[in-house]
Formats: structure tokens, C-alpha cells, sequence
């Protein structure tokens, strides 16, 4: 039996996230510059997008690039803007044929205008696909989504709109950017590190960590599947015990 066929359909993640991580490293065992492995990267992400599709998995979020990747040199940054525009460019189509539909979280107010423009027609152009929502992190922080969302639940308060006592965790979830999306039950993080990185860090609270030696140009669709076959084998408790499951 291959890895795919050890899929339980049945018991799928709705909300898988990706954290994909180790483009440079690949492109420095390369000798080639870091955009070399950005670049190469696209790969592995139309490989996972279409597996999670294929299988019936609702979300897909994956970490593109986060707040603290503008500290970046400035030729990597620049070049991975440009990357991020070509790519949706080209791949819009694709997410249509394929009924994939994209949105976005993150502070994407801070992309440069050509990248905002590129994703609000994408956006547009996909927004009644039905098969499997694509969510991109862009300009995106686990501590930016709960300070925005701290902000705006403030300003309701004194606005009138929300009575401080009423506040408790649906209605944080409500301000997250991932308003209306469950929560990921898989992450899964390529090169080994073994951190979160800032990311979606209300949502991951009790999320299976999968956590590959891979580097992400290298991940392909049986990457995906073996993540998948490892959170299936295990049990769920969310603070109960293995008997109060079996009940």
C-alpha cells in the first residue's frame, strides 16, 4: 500500500497550515543565491495546494512571509516581491480550472502596491470557488493578529458596540483574520526548526505539530500525505483522557 492509499479520507484535517521553511538553505547547498531557492520553491507549492485539493482538505494556509521578514536584505526582499506578483499572476488560472479559491491574512496594507493589486484581482477573480479555500499569509504575525484584533474589539468598546464583560473567546475569534475559518488541525513545518515562528499563535493553541528534516523545495505531494497519515495516527484529547473518548 502506498502513502496515499494509507490516507483516511474519512478523517481528514479541514485546515491544514504550512509553515515553509528552508528555501535559502536549499539554495545555498546549490551555490546559488537565496531567491534561486524561492524561486524553486514554487514547485513544492503548486504540488500541495493540488494533493490537499485532491484529497478534500477545506483550507490551506500557508506562511509566505512574515513581519519579520522585512528586516530582510533589501535585494531579497525586492526580489521576492516581484516573485510574489509574477506567481499569482500565473497561477490565478490554475486555482480557477481547479475551483481553489485564494484570500489573504496579514498586514497586506504593507505590500508594495503592484502585490496588493495583483492579490485583489486573484482574490476577485477566484472569490466563487467552492473546492478549497488557499489562504496566503503575507506580511503576517501571530502577535500582529491579536493586536490588531485587540485594537478593534477596543474601539467597539468605546464606540458602545461591545460591553467589556461580553468579550470572551468566539468574540476574539471573530476579530482574528481568520474570522470564519477553523482553526488548522495539522501544521506542518519543513527544515527541521522546531518553533512556530510567530505564526497564527491564538489559532495553533491545540494544533498537531508535524515537524520534517526536508527543506521546503523538496516537499511534494507524498510529504503531504506522510504529514497527513502521522496526525491520523494520533489521539485528540483536548485536555480529556484517552477513557472520557471512548465513552
Amino acid at each position: 500500500m502506498n502513502i496515499r492509499e494509507q490516507v483516511d479520507l474519512d478523517n481528514l484535517p479541514k485546515h491544514i497550515a504550512v509553515i515553509m521553511d528552508g528555501n535559502g538553505r536549499w539554495a545555498k547547498k546549490r551555490g546559488g543565491l537565496r531567491i534561486f531557492g524561492h524561486q524553486n520553491a514554487i514547485t513544492a507549492v503548486r504540488e500541495t495546494v493540488e494533493a490537499a485539493a485532491e484529497l478534500g482538505v477545506e483550507y490551506l494556509t500557508l506562511y509566505a512571509f512574515s513581519t519579520e521578514n522585512w528586516s530582510r536584505p533589501e535585494t531579497e526582499v525586492s526580489a521576492l516581491m516581484q516573485l510574489l506578483v509574477s506567481t499569482i499572476r500565473k497561477e490565478t488560472a490554475t486555482l480557477n480550472k481547479n475551483n481553489i479559491r485564494l484570500q489573504t491574512i496579514g498586514n497586506t496594507n504593507s505590500l508594495p502596491a503592484a502585490c496588493q493589486r495583483e492579490l485583489l484581482e486573484a482574490m476577485e477573480m477566484t472569490k466563487g470557488n467552492t473546492r478549497m479555500t488557499l489562504v496566503v499569509a503575507l506580511s503576517y504575525s501571530g502577535r500582529w493578529d491579536i493586536t490588531q484584533a485587540m485594537q478593534r474589539i477596543a474601539a467597539n468598546v468605546g464606540h458602545g458596540t461591545i460591553a467589556p464583560e461580553a468579550i470572551d473567546e468566539a468574540t476574539i475569534r471573530e476579530y482574528l483574520s481568520t474570522a470564519g475559518m477553523p482553526d488548522p488541525e495539522l501544521l506542518i513545518r519543513t527544515s527541521g526548526e522546531q518553533r512556530i515562528s510567530n505564526f497564527l499563535l491564538w489559532q495553533l493553541a491545540y494544533t498537531e505539530l508535524y515537524i520534517t528534516e526536508l527543506l521546503w523545495p523538496d516537499f511534494r505531494k507524498e510529504h503531504l500525505y506522510e504529514a497527513i497519515v502521522s496526525y491520523q495516527s494520533r489521539e485528540r484529547r483536548f485536555g480529556k483522557t484517552s477513557e472520557q473518548l471512548t465513552k
